[in-house]
């Protein structure tokens, strides 16, 4: 298919950012007017060569059909602009068909309800010489708080990374919540970021978002709301672009204790209902930086995240990565290698109800996830076009779901982006 559309096209793709081209100028004549399109395709495949029940392979998608309103362009409205983005997944999960025992999946592209998501539907408004920031309407918390690249297909590399532990209310992208937030731009260099986000179970059921994922509705059942901060440094060091993050969370709305039940007693012992805990936390820490070649283009950058949770109420509470990403090797300008590793941490509040279980039931124990779950992942990107990416990677998990008990994970994956 790729093959076949880049021939059609030829002269249009081989310079152009889109496989479509300009659309014989009427693009950019559209750009010029005040209305942006985004519409892009992510496929990832994965084969495990090594754990799990079963050596499978398979395929997940997800396509993106977007656009950006320049109000000032369109209708003199200074400093606004709309924005909206329909998203639908297709595909199958090896993580859960073959039973990888693995706390990140292996194609971070699949989840959240393999359907239409309405994934942004937003108005944004600069005010006092763009100081100030504000935005209303759907918004994915991930993608506006602690906001990361997803250059790699392995999870624990890619979105925001509060998501991948505290994703039964953190919601990275496809899907939306109900939401606004301010940013101030203390300076040029630095910024201050709060936002407030609807809270409600129905967000993150599968079979509620196959009927309403992409309806622009308010679903009854708000539970409370998440509330963000953050403090944010982009310098220049030694002429190169740098992000500093540093941040935090609130959600009012509490959760089930993983250990406790509601007459605090140990849950293994009495098998009551848990205990719901009033709020729940956490904070994080994340920086890229660009360390040789040009500004903003071909070189080397590198990235660190770290983030903790609460361990009362979230089965993973904490994450750590480092990677590096060196654009235009081997004098490609559109080409990139990736290398990242990372380690996810099981909870000790679930490791004590599990160590308590395993006494009380000794011919029946669950595997005690107390440690670290280790991945890692290498890429090569390969991009025949600008607006091809063919992304080759093997990803490698030592001690999957935190414990030794669970055999090491190997995996051949591919990723490929188009951007229409």
């Amino acid at each position: 298919m790729l093959l076949g559309t880049t021939i059609a096209c030829p002269v249009q793709a081989s310079n152009s950012p889109y496989l479509l081209g300009d659309w014989n100028g009427e693009r950019t004549h559209l750009s010029d007017q005040g209305i942006d399109f985004n519409f892009g395709y992510t496929s990832e495949l994965a084969h495990n060569f090594n754990g799990g029940t079963r050596h499978l392979t398979r395929y997940t998608d997800q396509w993106n059909f977007g656009a950006t309103f320049d109000l000032d362009k369109l209708w003199g409205w200074k400093g606004s602009r709309f924005q909206i983005m329909v998203s639908e997944r297709n595909g199958r999960n090896l993580t859960a068909d073959a039973h990888l025992p693995v706390y990140q999946q292996v194609q971070e592209v699949y989840g959240r309800g393999q359907t239409w998501h309405l994934t942004i539907f937003a108005f944004n408004q600069r005010f006092f010489g763009d100081k100030l920031e504000w935005s209303i309407g759907r918004l994915p918390v991930g993608s506006d708080f602690d906001s990361f690249s997803c250059d790699f297909q392995n999870l624990t590399f890619c979105g925001s990374p509060p998501g991948n532990i505290a994703g039964d209310y953190w919601i990275n992208w496809p899907t939306s919540q109900w939401a606004t937030w301010l940013k101030w731009n203390t300076t040029e260099q630095t910024y201050i970021k709060l936002g407030a986000y609807q809270l409600n179970p129905k967000y993150i059921d599968n079979d509620w978002a196959r009927t309403n994922g992409w309806k622009l509705n308010f679903p009854g059942g708000t539970t409370g709301a998440l509330i963000p901060l953050e403090f944010g440094w982009t310098p220049s060091v030694n002429g190169l672009p740098g992000s500093y993050k540093v941040g935090g969370w609130y959600n009012n709305a509490g959760g089930s204790d993983l250990y406790y039940d509601i007459n605090r007693q140990p849950i293994a012992i009495t098998g009551e209902a848990p205990l719901q805990d009033s709020s729940r936390y956490g904070g994080y820490l994340g920086f890229q930086q660009q360390i040789s070649g040009i500004a903003g283009g071909n070189g080397v950058t590198v990235f660190a995240n770290a983030t903790m949770t609460d361990a009362q109420t979230s089965p993973t509470d904490r994450q750590f990565a480092i990677g590096a990403e060196y654009k235009g090797p081997f004098n490609r300008d559109n080409d990139m290698i990736g290398f990242a590793v990372g380690a996810t941490h099981g909870s000790s509040r679930l490791a004590a109800y599990q160590r308590l279980y395993n006494q009380l039931n000794p011919n029946n124990p669950v595997p005690v996830q107390s440690g670290y779950e280790y991945a890692a992942e290498l890429f090569y990107s390969w991009s025949p076009i600008p607006s091809i990416q063919l992304r080759p990677n093997l990803q490698y998990v030592a001690h999957p779901g935190g414990t030794s008990q669970n055999g090491h994970v190997f995996v051949l994956g591919l990723k490929s982006i188009i951007a229409f």
